[in-house]
Order: C-alpha cells, then structure tokens, then sequence
C-alpha cells in the first residue's frame, strides 16, 4: 500500500475481511462511504485498513458494533487524543466478562454435580429432593443460569 486509493477487495483483503463485511460497516455508518473512481469503483484511503483492523479488535474484546461505533465516534470526537473513552468502556466490559464467567462457573458446577450424582433425566431429577440441579426459581433479580 503506497499511500494511493485502494479499491474494496485490496482494503477487505489487506484488513482481512470480506468485501461485503466491509459494505455493511458502510451500511451501520461505522465506515464513511468513499468516493468513487470514474468507472465507479470505490476509493478508500489506506487508513481504511487500520479502522477495519480497529473495529475488529473490538470486536474480538467482546464489543458489539453499537459499541463500536460509540468507541470511534468518540475517538474521532477528540481528534486522537490519548483519552478516547476505551479506558471507561474496557472496565464496564471487563465487568460485562467478569459476571458472565461467573454465570458459566455456576453452570458448570451445576453439571459436574449433575453427572457425578448420575441425573439422567430432567423430569426425575424435577421430582427428586436430593438431585443437585437448580430446579427452584431464582429470587427477583437473580440470573436464570439454571434454566433453559
């Protein structure tokens, strides 16, 4: 990339996603719509690439594009600066992490004591005091990691 317009497949290939993974950021307004060439092909600046590498970063973080979107307007709101919000953001998406690894803990041990006391089926277990499943309802406010 020599500092010209790049044509979509050579931005969707440098940044390593699909040309139209890269018309759908168009579509959510996470990318501007470039201009286009004279025979109508779309022309994007090479920091195209680094804002689709950015957007799948966050995404990798567990950012969905709402939240992508919010983390580089923002970005784009303070011309660079070194407080882009990402530091606020990452903290309530650690939490975020943090209560889901919990909730998939519980269920897990959940399971480990369903196999290890032999529970073979639900509607038995449903009826049985002594089956280790969660079969009571949570109180208001709790999660429903024992349902489904």
């Amino acid at each position: 990339m020599s500092g010209g317009w790049l044509r979509t497949g050579e931005v969707a290939e440098a940044a390593g996603v699909g040309a139209q993974t890269l018309r759908y950021y168009h579509r959510r307004g996470l990318l501007e719509e470039p201009p286009r060439s004279n025979g109508g092909h779309r022309l994007y600046p090479p920091e195209t690439v680094t804002a689709l590498r950015v957007i799948k970063v966050a995404q990798r973080l567990g950012f969905t594009l709402d939240e992508v979107s919010e983390l580089v307007e923002a970005a784009g709101r303070r011309h660079g600066a070194a407080d882009t919000g990402l530091r606020a953001r990452a903290g309530d998406k650690l939490a975020e992490v943090e209560r889901k690894i919990a909730d998939l803990l519980s269920i897990r041990e959940s399971l480990v004591r369903a196999m290890e006391a032999g529970c073979d089926d639900l509607v038995a277990c449903a009826a049985s005091p002594c089956c280790p499943l969660p079969f009571s309802v949570p109180a208001a406010g709790g999660g429903d990691a024992g349902s489904g």
